[in-house]
């Protein structure tokens, strides 16, 4: 049987104690003296010194009105997202298109454009996304396997 030896329990060193215990007390002290110095009337003469000795700010000068902000230059249209550009396809079509189709009317109007290998998978896939996550408030419905059409005020889905 093998014995443990006892831990000893380290005892805090006095003089940190006692130097953090007179800091804290002087910290005290300090803010006491603010606050009566905020609290006693100006002409009391208990107040500290350099509480008298600071001389109040002068009242700042009011700043000119701001010029009208001058009208920016025409810049770029927003560029169209790739749903908005098959809705504005299939509003203007009215017919339901397959995806190539309306892929092919983008690309020729200049609408919104793609850098992947397969762009009308995309649409494809956000049409559908849209769909399903919208529902009645969809912008499109899917009028046939791989046809869309734009939903219409009272169109039924």
């Amino acid at each position: 049987m093998s014995k443990k030896p006892a831990t000893q329990t380290k005892a805090k060193p006095a003089a940190k104690n006692a130097s953090a215990e007179k800091a804290r007390k002087q910290a005290k002290a300090e803010i006491d003296q603010r606050i009566e110095a905020l609290d006693a009337p100006a002409g009391d003469a208990a107040a500290p010194a350099e509480a008298k000795a600071k001389p109040a700010k002068a009242a700042k000068a009011p700043k000119a009105p701001k010029a009208a902000k001058a009208t920016k230059a025409p810049t770029k249209p927003k560029k169209v997202s790739g749903l908005d550009a098959v809705a504005m396809v299939l509003k203007g079509a009215g017919v339901p298109l397959n995806m190539k189709a309306i892929y092919a009317e983008i690309t020729k109007k200049g609408l919104w454009t793609s850098n992947g290998s397969t762009p009308e998978a995309t649409l494809y896939a956000a049409v559908i996304r849209e769909i399903a996550a919208k529902g009645k408030d969809a912008r499109f419905t899917k009028a046939d396997r791989g046809l869309f059409a734009a939903r219409t005020l009272g169109a039924k889905p």
